[in-house]
């Protein structure tokens, strides 16, 4: 496989901070690219991957995705340099849109302008690697400035967007060095990527400046019912229960009538009806759940779009040790 392949890492799954750094080691060593963990309303994401630098030695390190609205701009450039000096440049920064539900429910704020909020949060990141300095005037903040009291590195950490909508990819494309979407069909990817593209002409650069990295969620077993009952399961709730995001996203891609009548079913938080509403046409299109052999020919497929610079797996939503190790084991084959 040319691409490169990251492995998703969910922090519900382990009891402990250092289970993930655990997770980093093993996936290291299997011959991952890179690991990612995503923050929400449980540990800060900081601390957890620090520890997984630290045990690592090639490894790259990233977050899928850090809101804009729960860190100023000036600390998210603080937090991606201490992890970049930590990971010895290996770490990249990942931000997104974030959703009304974390921005109001969580972090007590106002959802308003979230792209313009997110570009701006972006420029002062910046400003802060090129002068040290989070000086800037825009539409939402407003910030003297104060001297970072470290040295910049010459290579400060890489800014990847995780992004949906053709608005909001443009914008992934224009300030950001990657993009991380997920839920989308080989067609609506290549689709998206248009956005992207042109996105990256506005900011003077091409796609091949960006990394792509699609995040795909899977299972592996030789139990090839059970592997997509669960895989049928998780999806069935990201498109329904999710917010409205990815859902709309699934739905413009074609599959509208699937999509409402997941929401339905989810109206009722009848989860069984929701799985039953996904059908295998658009299971097939949006996740790698099968035997090892069907999983490494899905990701090996998805990763010859053109565009793609790495997939970026994640595991379903009620996994054994055992399914995860083999999900993990069967897509490192590629590597």
């Amino acid at each position: 496989m040319n691409a490169e392949l990251d492995l998703l890492v969910r922090l519900n799954d382990y009891e402990r901070p250092q289970g993930v750094a655990e997770r980093a080691v093993q996936a290291e060593e299997l011959g991952f690219d890179r690991i990612t963990v995503g923050e929400t309303t449980g540990w800060n994401i900081v601390p957890v991957l620090t520890l997984a630098a630290d045990r690592t030695e090639e490894l790259g390190i990233t977050n899928d995705v850090i809101s804009p609205y729960g860190r100023s701009p000036a600390m998210l450039a603080q937090t991606a340099l201490a992890l970049h000096e930590a990971s010895d440049g290996r770490f990249r920064l990942g931000l997104g849109p974030s959703s009304p539900a974390i921005t109001e429910r969580w972090h007590g704020l106002e959802f308003d302008r979230p792209l313009r909020r997110t570009r701006e949060t972006i420029e002062v990141i910046r400003a802060v690697y090129e002068n040290g300095s989070p000086a800037y005037e825009g539409e939402i903040f407003d910030i003297a400035g104060l001297n970072y009291e470290r040295e910049i590195p010459e290579n400060p950490p890489e800014i990847d967007l995780g992004t949906l909508g053709p608005k909001a990819t443009e914008m992934a494309g224009r300030f950001g060095d990657g993009w991380a979407p997920q839920l989308f069909t080989e067609d609506g990817l290549e689709t998206r990527l248009e956005d992207l593209a042109r996105g990256a002409e506005l900011g003077d650069k091409t796609l091949e400046d960006l990394r792509v990295a699609p995040i795909i969620r899977g299972v592996a077993s030789e139990d090839r019912e059970v592997a997509r009952e669960k895989a049928r399961g998780t999806i069935a709730f990201m498109l329904g229960a999710y917010g409205p995001y990815y859902g709309n996203s699934v739905a413009k891609q074609g599959y509208s009538d699937i999509v409402e009548e997941i929401r339905a079913a989810w109206q009722d938080r009848d989860t069984d009806a929701m799985a039953a509403a996904l059908p295998d046409e658009l299971l097939d299109e949006l996740a790698p759940a099968g035997t090892p052999d069907e999983v490494r020919e899905w990701v090996e497929s998805y990763a010859e779009i053109e565009g793609v610079d790495a997939v970026r797996i994640g595991f379903v939503n009620e996994l054994s040790d055992e399914e995860k190790e083999t999900t993990m084991e069967a897509v490192a084959d590629l590597v």
